[in-house]
C-alpha cells in the first residue's frame, strides 16, 4: 500500500462505507470527500465530514500509518491546523486526531491489480486491460495530453522569449534550428543559432553562400586542414563576416556517428540555410496561413547543387538531391511551428490560433516510431499527429514514470477492477 494509491481510494470512494468509524468508535459520515490538494498542506481540501453528531468542514490528511503525522512534521505545521479527518491504511499510533483507519475495507483485487500495473515491465503498465477501456474516454484523455504537451512546449518557447526580449521571430529561429539538429544534436544547433541573431543573417538572406558561411563557420566546421574549393570559399566569406560582425564560433560539438547520411548536421545545417533563403517572413506565414499546405510548399527547399554530390565537405558522393522531404517537414511542423503557434495564441490570448494548431496537427502525418507502435499494436486509434504528440505525452509523462492514478486510462482500468469485486 501507498499513499498515491490511498489517494484514489479515497476519492473515488473504493472502500468500505458501511458502518465507518473512528479508532475510538464515533460513527463516520464521508459527505464530501473534498478537493484533492497537489500543493502544500493537507492532501483534500474542503472536506465534509460528520462526525458524531456534527458536521465538520476542513481538510483530510492521509497517510499509510498513522505515526506517517509525526514523521512527516504536520503536528508542527501549521498548515495542518484545520485538518479534521486522518485517514490511515493502518492505525499503529495515536495522534491526538479523529482517525479512519481503512485496512479491511479496500478490496484485495484492487489492490493486486495495482500491484501488477506497479511491477509490468511492459513500456505500458496497463497493456493487458487497455482493451476495456471505453474509446470515448481515451480518446478525451488523448486531448487532454496533447493539451498538456502543448502547454510544456510553448513553456520552452516563453523561456527563449524571455532570453531575448520577447522577439518571436528570433524564437522562431532558435527553436527551428534545435529541432533540425535532432535529437542528437538539437543543443549544437541550438547554440549557433543563439550565436548568430537573425537580423544579421536577414541582411544577407539573399545570399545563400554567405548563410552557409556564417552557419558553418559558427559551427566550427569550416577549420579542417587542406578543404576542398567550395569550403575553402566558405572558410573565406566567414572570415570576412566574423570579422565584421564580431562574432564568437561556439565550437559546438557535432555528431556524425551513427546517423544516417541524410541527417548528417552538414546536410541539415545546409537546409537550415536555404530555409532561410527561400522563406522570407516565415513567422507570419506561421501565424497568418489558415491551412498547413502552404507552408509546406514553403518548407519544401532544396540545398545548393554542392550538397548534391557531397554529405561532408571534402568527401565526394554519388549525386543525390537534398531535398527536405515530407518527414522532414512533417517534424518542423510538429515541433517547431506547431509549439510557437499554440504559444503566440497564449499570449495574445487567441483561442482560434491555439484551435489551429491543433487542426494543423491533425493534418500532419503520423509519426511512426517504436512508442507509436506499441499504442498502435494494442488497438488505439493512431491516424494523425494529434494522436502521435499525445502518445508520446502518455508514455513519457505517465506510462514511464508509473502515474497510472493520474491517467484518464489507469483510473478506468482501476475503476473497472473495483466495480467487478462489488
Amino acid at each position: 500500500m501507498n499513499e498515491r494509491l490511498l489517494h484514489f481510494i479515497w476519492q473515488q470512494h473504493f472502500y468500505s462505507q458501511g458502518s465507518l468509524s473512528t479508532i475510538e468508535g464515533e460513527p463516520v459520515q464521508v459527505i464530501q470527500a473534498g478537493r484533492y490538494n497537489s500543493n502544500q498542506g493537507p492532501d483534500f481540501l474542503e472536506a465534509r465530514i460528520r462526525i458524531g453528531h456534527t458536521v465538520f468542514i476542513g481538510s483530510v490528511e492521509i497517510h499509510v500509518r498513522s505515526s506517517d503525522w509525526h514523521k512527516h512534521g504536520h503536528g508542527s505545521d501549521a498548515n495542518y491546523n484545520n485538518v479534521i479527518l486522518h485517514v490511515v491504511y493502518e492505525h499503529d499510533q495515536e495522534t491526538g486526531l479523529p482517525e479512519l483507519e481503512l485496512k479491511g475495507r479496500i478490496p484485495r483485487q484492487l489492490c493486486e491489480h495495482y500491484e501488477s500495473m506497479m511491477a509490468a515491465q511492459s513500456m505500458l503498465p496497463c497493456a493487458s486491460s487497455i482493451a476495456g477501456v471505453k474509446p470515448l474516454t481515451i480518446s478525451s484523455w488523448k486531448e487532454r495530453l496533447l493539451m498538456e504537451r502543448l502547454e510544456r512546449r510553448s513553456a520552452e518557447v516563453f523561456a527563449m522569449l524571455e532570453a531575448n526580449q520577447y522577439h518571436w521571430e528570433e524564437a522562431l529561429w532558435w527553436l527551428l534550428a534545435k529541432n533540425m539538429g535532432g535529437q542528437v544534436n538539437a543543443a549544437a544547433f541550438e547554440m549557433v543559432a543563439r550565436s548568430l541573431p537573425l537580423v544579421i543573417l536577414l541582411k544577407h538572406r539573399q545570399q545563400i553562400h554567405q548563410l552557409e558561411a556564417l552557419l558553418f563557420g559558427q559551427a566550427g566546421l569550416l577549420e579542417e586542414e587542406n578543404p576542398d574549393g567550395y569550403a575553402a570559399m566558405l572558410k573565406r566569406e566567414y572570415v570576412f563576416l566574423n570579422k565584421k560582425y564580431k562574432l564568437k564560433p561556439v565550437h559546438a560539438s557535432m555528431q556524425f556517428l551513427r546517423m544516417r547520411p541524410g541527417n548528417f548536421p552538414t546536410i541539415r545545417l545546409a537546409q537550415l540555410a536555404m530555409l532561410l533563403h527561400s522563406c522570407e517572413q516565415l513567422f507570419a506565414a506561421v501565424i497568418n496561413e489558415k491551412e498547413s499546405g502552404a507552408l509546406r510548399r514553403m518548407l519544401s527547399v532544396t540545398v545548393n547543387d554542392y550538397w548534391h554530390y557531397h554529405y561532408r565537405f571534402n568527401e565526394e558522393s554519388k549525386y543525390c538531391p537534398k531535398k527536405l522531404g515530407s518527414m522532414a517537414i512533417d517534424h518542423i511542423i510538429i515541433n517547431t511551428v506547431v509549439p510557437v503557434l499554440f504559444a503566440y495564441g497564449l499570449y495574445k490570448k487567441e483561442t482560434a490560433l491555439q484551435m489551429r494548431a491543433l487542426q494543423w496537427l491533425e493534418q500532419t502525418e503520423k509519426e511512426t516510431n517504436v512508442v507509436t507502435k506499441e499504442f498502435s499494436d494494442l488497438g488505439l486509434e493512431h491516424r494523425t499527429a494529434f494522436d502521435s504528440q499525445a502518445f508520446a505525452e502518455l508514455k513519457k509523462h505517465y506510462c514511464s514514470q508509473k502515474k497510472c492514478l493520474q491517467c484518464a486510462i489507469g483510473n478506468a482500468v482501476l475503476k473497472a477492477v473495483n466495480l467487478l469485486t462489488r
